[in-house]
């Protein structure tokens, strides 16, 4: 799972319930999910009317040239602007009510299983988890609901009469992303020096410096001599699955419940017919 795999198994668990309150900060696209948040739901915003082939085009490239050019400042900002203008008078209800019906379709191929697991690991260990990415909000927090966690961090686009005016108040990128992950650590009381942080990408080298144990996941070259350079662990996760399977468990349990009470209800009904009168 990992280049330092015992730093990254045993880190989580350390001084298990001895520590201050403390949080495990995961920055989602490229770390928790092998893909971008905000272009995965593309398919539905074409299918609903909102995007074009066109706009679809222009934001693959974005992608594209964002997977590949190490998610930079001027790749992430060139993104940012493109999602920004394409996004400009949707309504905003009609977009969270794609997103929660295509969640599972858009995201489930690309979540990591490694990034799952270290989630529970966390959750195990007493810490809260914070997902914290500079994708919006309405996209972001359905994902972190079903990874169970705690907060999100995310960028929230400016809503007149309910719908996107393109404008952003808060944009979850860089420097902001720190600033933010402070003022939850005043709010709820972490130690951030007992705090964790994951991210691929060196724009969010402000957030794992925040904390006192940073990992870089999947790094590009740049992140990987500034992760040597600052002390930080390095994890590599390639073991994408589906988002909703460590919940399989469950659901698997709720439909033989469910089998075994239609199977009564069939019983009893036999009964009623058969039974003398």
């Amino acid at each position: 799972m990992s280049d330092d795999a015992p730093a990254h198994r045993s880190a989580p668990g350390a001084h298990r319930g001895s520590h201050p309150r403390s949080a495990a900060f995961f920055d989602l696209d490229k770390t928790i999910i092998a893909t971008s948040s905000a272009t995965a739901f593309s398919r539905g915003f074409l299918a609903e009317g909102l995007l074009t082939r066109r706009n679809v085009l222009r934001t693959a490239v974005a992608q594209l040239l964002y997977l590949m050019g190490g998610a930079d400042a001027a790749q992430t900002e060139r993104l940012r602007a493109s999602l920004s203008r394409t996004v400009t008078g949707w309504p905003t209800e009609q977009v969270s009510q794609i997103v929660a019906e295509t969640l599972h379709e858009a995201i489930d191929p690309t979540v990591y299983a490694e990034a799952v697991d270290l989630i529970a690991e966390h959750h195990a260990a007493g810490r809260d988890v914070v997902i914290v990415s500079a994708s919006g909000s309405e996209i972001v927090e359905p994902i972190a609901a079903v990874l169970g966690a705690d907060h999100v961090v995310a960028t929230r686009m400016q809503v007149v009469d309910g719908r996107y005016t393109g404008e952003i108040d808060f944009y979850a990128y860089g420097e902001n992303k720190a600033r933010a992950i402070r003022d939850l650590a005043g709010t709820h009381g972490y130690d951030l020096a007992e705090c964790f942080a994951y991210s691929d990408s060196i724009t969010d080298a402000p957030m794992l410096g925040t904390v006192g144990h940073g990992f870089a996941v999947n790094p590009d070259r740049a992140l990987r001599r500034l992760a040597a350079e600052s002390g930080w662990g390095v994890l590599t996760f390639r073991r994408p699955v589906p988002l909703f399977a460590f919940d399989r468990e469950a659901r698997v349990a709720s439909a033989v419940v469910v089998g075994a009470a239609v199977a009564g209800v069939v019983a009893w009904w036999w009964w009623r017919r058969t039974r003398p009168r």
